[in-house]
């Protein structure tokens, strides 16, 4: 049984997000997600607007059939190297410098790397600006 391994914030939980979930569960076995602490957000993007705390996104991903365990991280690139996993997942909009490391261990270490493509007329980004116009 292969593990899997992905990353996100999950602020605004959307469909997109299950959808990945399933699709990277089905590559393996265990899916561990890892949502990033909210602390740290705070503390390198200040004035990001979050919704919900850590613990409430920790618990919303937690609910979903598809996850098997949920973890907190702070920095891809430096927590990556601290779990166990077979195949590391991430969505197409995943890209910064961060991200671009962590593969690149990824690849230094014999993981694989899959990634995912968006769910069409879904982001966290179209929600925002939904959300403004209401």
């Amino acid at each position: 049984m292969k593990t899997i391994l992905t990353f996100g914030v999950y602020d605004m939980l959307h469909i997109g997000h299950i959808l990945l979930f399933k699709r990277a569960k089905e590559l393996g076995g265990k899916l561990i997600v890892a949502v990033q602490d909210g602390d740290y957000i705070e503390k390198y993007k200040p004035g990001t607007k979050m919704i919900y705390t850590t613990e409430e996104r920790l618990f919303m991903v937690s609910t979903i059939k598809y996850v098997d365990e949920v973890i907190i991280y702070k920095d891809v690139d430096a927590d990556i190297k601290n779990i166990d996993f077979d195949i590391f997942v991430r969505g197409e909009d995943q890209q910064h410098s961060g991200f671009q490391r962590a593969i690149q261990w990824c690849e230094e270490n014999n993981k694989q790397v899959v990634t995912l493509s968006r769910t069409e007329g879904i982001s966290s980004t179209m929600l925002r600006e939904y959300s403004k116009t209401r």
